[in-house]
């Protein structure tokens, strides 16, 4: 049995670096969990700001324009003092949840959150 969308959260934040996470739906743009801290920005603005900048991506040809079968998976926006982690679990934007990690610049690993994060979104989506 998996471990259920708030222990995948859980999870998740065990990741070295850390700071916070948040499962959003993306069609709405709302955030379905959130784990983690939330001193500057809630769980519902850290939800918006993340949908603008997937909706952003996945509106621009150079970026989501490629091959069938190949599209966008994560996005990586890198910041001087964390990296956000945005992880698409499906191809269609409508219907789809994504998740945004926000790590720590000086403790996190961007390769291994990255590999953490798709086996727990495995768990969230059945895959």
């Amino acid at each position: 049995m998996g471990l259920g969308i708030d222990g995948c959260l859980a999870s998740m934040m065990t990741i070295p670096g850390a700071r916070r996470v948040t499962l959003v739906d993306c069609a709405s743009g709302l955030a379905v969990a959130a784990a983690g801290r939330e001193d500057v920005l809630d769980q519902h603005e850290d939800a918006a700001g993340a949908t603008d900048v997937v909706r952003a991506v996945l509106a621009s040809p150079a970026l989501s324009a490629t091959a069938a079968g190949d599209d966008v998976e994560e996005i990586i926006v890198c910041g001087t003092d964390g990296y956000h982690l945005l992880a698409l679990t499906g191809a269609n934007l409508d219907g789809h949840l994504f998740v945004h990690l926000l790590l720590d610049r000086e403790k996190g690993n961007i390769a291994l959150a990255r590999l953490r994060m798709r086996d727990l979104l495995g768990d969230i989506t059945g895959g």
